[in-house]
Order: C-alpha cells, then sequence, then structure tokens
C-alpha cells in the first residue's frame, strides 16, 4: 500500500518537474513569439507558407491571382499565360452582360474578341514545380 502512494507521489512530482523545468520556472510552450496566439508568418507550413512568402514579395508563383488588366488595344493586349500553344478564353465582354464569348487563343499575333474587339495574346509561362 505505502508503495503505491510513494510510486504516485514520485509520479506527480516528475510530472511537476516537466511542467516548471529543473530551475523552477514555468516552461512555456508556445510557437508564439510574444507568448500569445501566433501569427499567420509564425504557424504556416509547407505550401502554404510558400504562397505567402511569395505574395509578400510580390511575385505569383501560382497563378492565384487576377491577370493584369490592360486596355485591349493591339499595341497593349491583354496577356493570357499558358503553358502550351494554345487556351480557350471566356470574357463577358459588357459589365452587366451575363453571357461568356469563348475563343480560342493560338500562340503568335494578338487576335481580337469576336463580340468586342478587345485584343489578347498568348503568353508562355513555365509551371512552379
Amino acid at each position: 500500500m505505502a508503495s503505491r502512494l510513494l510510486r504516485g507521489a514520485g509520479a506527480l512530482a516528475a510530472q511537476a518537474l516537466r511542467a516548471h523545468g529543473a530551475n523552477g520556472m514555468a516552461a512555456v510552450r508556445s510557437m508564439a513569439s510574444a507568448g500569445g496566439v501566433p501569427t499567420d508568418e509564425e504557424q504556416t507550413t509547407g505550401l502554404e507558407r510558400e504562397i505567402m512568402i511569395a505574395s509578400q514579395k510580390g511575385l505569383d508563383t501560382y497563378n492565384m491571382f487576377p491577370p493584369k488588366a490592360a486596355s485591349g488595344t493591339k499595341e497593349d493586349p491583354n496577356l493570357v499565360p499558358s503553358v502550351t500553344n494554345k487556351r480557350i478564353v471566356g470574357y463577358t465582354c459588357e459589365e452587366d452582360n451575363s453571357t461568356v464569348i469563348w475563343f480560342w487563343l493560338h500562340k503568335g499575333e494578338t487576335q481580337r474578341c469576336p463580340n468586342c474587339g478587345a485584343h489578347y495574346k498568348l503568353m508562355p509561362h513555365q509551371m512552379a514545380h
């Protein structure tokens, strides 16, 4: 009976020693640098961290951001990234129009939207991986 009590007391003492450390101070287990809730920079890992660091540098590694709009003229066409020699493009020509105009965009010269006349050009794009 006494051995059970001593064993239980020893386990509690060992647990308290692990929690408070050897110098008697409470061990803090926190990822946050200030001891509070960790920020996104402190707790993100893997692909999410890679994307976050790239976006802080202004890079769009995985084509997640909308493309930068150009004036759509023949001299300043809208650039469409593609890993192949052609890509299908969907476009609503007018802001209040709900119909999407689809057309194929091929590598080379700029091409016009068949409905509104905006110009597009296929731009080669390398995959991030």
